[in-house]
């Protein structure tokens, strides 16, 4: 009977352990915030690039390649006629536009001829383009030998055109198909424009011949014409 009554109270002891148990906490876990590389926070401002308009006050001006007016013609525009500007050179004596006479293209027209409006200390400075050579033009003459056997050798004449958009230097090279080629030369232009280069080759038989002309800088290519050699007995 004893053993009955000690029974029942050490499980009303247990009962009352549990009922007094402290219940753990809930723990709610941190969002997660993924981050991507394209991303924009939200709450940054994006600048914005200064309006800046430009008017022109002369005639007629020059739109040109490079800020300067050693740089080639790109196009003309009228007195009167307004247009976006994007940039300006260091000293803000140029301005760099959107071509208006040209919805894609851009130009530079000189600050003293046009009048602008906005905040042009904002503009932010372009670095002139590099001039190239844009056009290069070769022939022979005579375009074609045709001669006695025995009156070769004969001498062939080559001329380049070579033109540029600005002011640099040309290094060239010429190569005929016999394997003979030019020491490396050099020709200096002040403004853009186009400026010849005159040579001669003397073809001691008869074949098909064909001439190079490399150029090396500011920008390589290579221009090429041929021209046939052939005799009667």
């Amino acid at each position: 009977m004893k053993h009955r009554i000690l029974s029942t109270g050490f499980v009303s002891i247990l009962l009352a352990a549990c009922s007094l148990r402290v219940p753990m906490p809930t723990v709610t876990p941190a969002p997660t915030v993924t981050f991507s590389p394209t991303s924009t926070p939200t709450n940054i401002p994006t600048p914005t690039l200064a309006r800046v308009t430009v008017t022109v006050k002369d005639t007629l001006i020059n739109c040109r390649f490079g800020p300067g007016v050693g740089y080639a013609l790109m196009n003309e525009i009228r007195q009167g006629v307004s247009a976006r500007v994007v940039g300006r050179n260091e000293s803000s004596t140029w301005w760099y536009i959107r071509d208006p006479g040209n919805p894609n293209g851009m130009c530079w027209v000189a600050a003293s001829v046009t009048e602008a409006q906005g905040a042009v200390e904002q503009l932010p400075v372009i670095q002139a383009p590099v001039p190239e050579v844009t056009k290069v033009n070769l022939r022979v003459e005579p375009a074609r030998i045709v001669v006695n056997c025995d009156q070769f050798p004969q001498t062939a004449f080559f001329e380049a055109e070579i033109t540029v958009n600005g002011p640099t230097y040309v290094t060239w090279r010429w190569e005929v198909s016999t394997g003979v080629s030019s020491t490396d030369g050099i020709l200096v232009f002040e403004e853009a424009g186009t400026k010849l280069l005159n040579d001669y080759y003397q073809i001691a038989a008869p074949n098909q011949y064909w001439i190079q002309l490399h150029i090396l800088t500011p920008n390589e290519s290579v221009t090429q014409v041929t021209f046939p050699a052939s005799c009667t007995p």
